[in-house]
């Protein structure tokens, strides 16, 4: 038996179901044209309009050969080629194919001088067509953008993205694997200046369309710039509501004086790094107590103002036992976690030379992170709960519009590739810390019911009533969480797009820690839980980069993450083009900063929290599949195995030259090695055994 309440609310499902039939019929009758934002020199888009590329399989696409690519690049870096035969010719540039073999979907292709490569992209292709079929197309071109998108075939085309990130330094205070950028290991410090950020952030809000977007600071370690705070404070006079920084945490862990400077000067989130739950989880990273730096982190930050988003690499055969694990810890600290940020390895940086044993080992797809949550925590069916981050556009969209045509932002749109990123939200009772998918109580005819309403563009009134209808209609009480009511539904909605005007706490530029205790005061937690999978040179697609929503902002230009983190790898051309100086030099005028690595541990001042955690979880010992299949964890452990094996190869090379040169050529064996052992002393060596 259900509560009362329920019944009541099943009832008005039905009203509201009968109210849409009318509703959406009028509202169908002579629809009104997208109006032009203040934002943007092009109208919004109704839903025939977008754009979308190939999608379905088989389907031939643009990728890139990984041997030709590194080659080039390095002869760019060592500047026996000019940079800008990337924005003039197609380099590296190949055919691929996605298709279906054994259950799997794949990216095949072959370069006529380096051979055939391919690579896993779904172990399940069920799943891998509903994400396609429910995109719901592009953003509108990007546009006012020429001075900042110029970057050949691998500039971004379509809308304004939704996460802006600006790597402050290439200084890293750790000096782990996996790693985007190898920190550390590149000979040279690239560390923006003052006003060379100031700059980039002016740049970023002259390209249409306006959009709200995270700006995001990274590195390296971004909390090692002296800028950072300023960083911070800039982005939010600029207009940017959401300021987030990409961190390992020791710097917060370390100094709660700093997290409360952080948060004071306008960050909202920390993007932080948090492969697992307990040590062991995290061994791979090489810092001995780095799960107590995380926890230590995540209380001062949330104590400051700052909201935490653990992110988690996901290799497999090193950490994706982990998945269900740090998921239930965001479910066991729902006042604390609100947004879970699972990133699939991309073999670049460190492991950008991986070999093909290792990579098809540690492989991990967006179809293995859906089924894991599954498993490993019985939450979420993979078809039903799970979708393509762009799904939620249609949401911004009807936001685009309630907010009118004379607002100075649009909201954040999320149209990248449904190959790209994937969600899923779960509402969570902070009290009980009862977990439902929204999905399973929200029908999937709600986006299109939406759709409908955005089509109309009838203007705030009328879109806010639609979405209101469509939201009631398409809710079932029954499977709802036991104490969430309609109303809490409705009042969630509002909260996010900010649709009615209702005060729930500020998040701009003014906001107060009482705004943000307000914001927290909700009773329900919408856990989003998003997995975002950035591509490598194996199975690189260039319809996935025109649609970029991770631009990275740079001296020369927006480059989208991918092309470059991998693909082209712009970040290693532009990081050498704009050197602040070599390690040596850096080192003579600023001294060595601390790196923790090799087991070192951070040392705390104090290692109180007030987190919930489960003592099984952080007891589980480390993951060893890997161990067990003798296939090397990282770069460093193959180079290693590399250098035994040469070392190996040599010794048995000299031992067969030996036997030849003894019974083929008859010479005689060569003299017993003498070693000096000191002054005046010597030892001979007993003769190697030639047989």
């Amino acid at each position: 038996m259900h509560k009362p309440i329920k019944y009541v609310e099943k009832a008005m499902t039905y009203a509201a179901s009968a109210a849409w039939v009318v509703f959406d019929g009028l509202n169908q009758i002579n629809q009104k044209p997208s109006f032009t934002p203040k934002w943007s020199d092009k109208p919004l888009l109704k839903s025939h309009e977008k754009v979308k590329p190939p999608l379905g399989w088989p389907r031939e696409t643009d990728s890139l050969c990984p041997v030709c690519v590194r080659e080039t690049r390095q002869a760019i870096v060592d500047g026996k080629q000019d940079y800008r035969i990337l924005l003039n010719e197609k380099v590296g540039e190949i055919k691929a194919t996605i298709l279906e073999r054994d259950g799997k979907i794949l990216m095949v292709k072959d370069c006529p001088e380096h051979g055939h490569f391919e690579d896993v992209m779904s172990n399940d292709p069920a799943f891998f067509g509903h994400l396609e079929e429910s995109f719901p197309g592009s953003d509108m071109r990007a546009h006012n953008d020429e001075k900042l998108h110029k970057h050949g075939s691998s500039t971004i085309k379509y809308g304004r993205g939704s996460v802006l990130t600006i790597d402050l330094t290439n200084r890293c205070n750790m000096m782990c694997d996996p790693c985007f950028m190898d920190a550390n290991q590149v000979g040279f410090v690239h560390e923006l200046s003052w006003d060379e950020i100031k700059t980039l952030l002016d740049n970023a809000i002259s390209i249409k369309p306006k959009r709200q977007m995270s700006v995001q600071f990274s590195g390296g370690e971004p909390t090692l710039s002296p800028h950072f705070l300023d960083a911070v404070r800039y982005a939010r006079k600029v207009g940017y509501n959401s300021v987030q920084a990409a961190t390992n945490g020791i710097e917060f862990a370390k100094n709660v004086e700093f997290a409360e400077a952080a948060a004071e000067a306008g960050l909202r989130f920390a993007y932080l790094q948090f492969d697992g739950v307990g040590n062991e989880a995290n061994s791979h990273r090489a810092v001995g107590n780095l799960f107590d730096v995380k926890l230590q982190a995540i209380e001062n930050l949330h104590n400051a103002g700052v909201e935490i988003v653990p992110v988690i690499t996901i290799l497999n055969g090193v950490n994706n036992e982990q998945v269900g694990r740090v998921v239930n810890f965001a479910l066991d600290n729902p006042k604390k976690i609100n947004f879970l940020s699972f990133q699939p390895v991309s073999f670049t940086g460190r492991d950008e030379e991986i070999t093909d044993e290792r990579r098809h080992a540690q492989r991990y797809t967006l179809s293995h992170l859906a089924h894991d949550v599954k498993s490993q925590t019985n939450i979420g069916e993979p078809v039903r709960d799970w979708f393509p981050i762009s799904y939620m556009g249609t949401f911004t969209d009807w936001a685009d519009l309630v907010h009118g045509p004379t607002n100075d932002w649009g909201q954040i749109n999320c149209g990248c590739h449904p190959n790209c990123g994937i969600g899923m939200a779960v509402m969570v009772d902070k009290e009980t810390k009862e977990s439902v998918p929204i999905t399973a109580f929200l029908k999937q005819r709600l986006s299109k019911d939406i759709t409908r309403v955005n089509d109309a563009a009838r203007g705030k009134a009328l879109s806010v009533l639609g979405m209101a209808l469509a939201l009631m209609r398409n809710y079932d009480p029954f499977k709802s969480p036991t104490h969430f009511k309609l109303t809490d539904l409705l009042r969630k909605f509002d909260k996010t797009f900010n649709a009615t005007g209702r005060d729930y706490g500020s998040v701009t530029k003014d906001r107060t820690l009482a705004d943000i205790e307000k914001r927290r005061g909700d009773r329900w937690n919408f856990l989003f839980i998003a997995g975002m999978w950035f591509q490598d040179l194996f199975n690189y697609d260039f319809r996935r980069t025109e649609r970029c929503i991770i631009p990275y902002a740079t001296q020369e230009g927006e480059i989208s993450f991918c092309a470059y983190n991998t693909g082209v790898g712009w970040r290693n051309i532009i990081e050498k083009m704009h050197m602040t100086a070599t390690l040596t030099k850096w080192y003579e005028e600023h001294g060595r900063h601390e790196i923790f690595a090799g087991g070192k541990e951070v040392g705390l001042p104090t290692a109180q929290h007030s987190l919930q955690l489960d003592a099984e979880a952080v007891a589980a010992g480390r993951q060893d599949d890997l161990d067990k299949q003798g296939i090397a964890k990282t770069a460093r452990e193959e180079k290693l195995r590399a250098r035994a094996g040469q070392l190996k190869q040599d010794a048995e090379n000299e031992r067969m030259a030996a036997l030849y040169r003894q019974h083929v050529l008859g010479e005689a064996p060569a003299e017993p090695v003498v070693q000096i052992q000191g002054l005046g002393s010597t030892t001979e060596k007993e003769p190697a055994t030639t047989s």
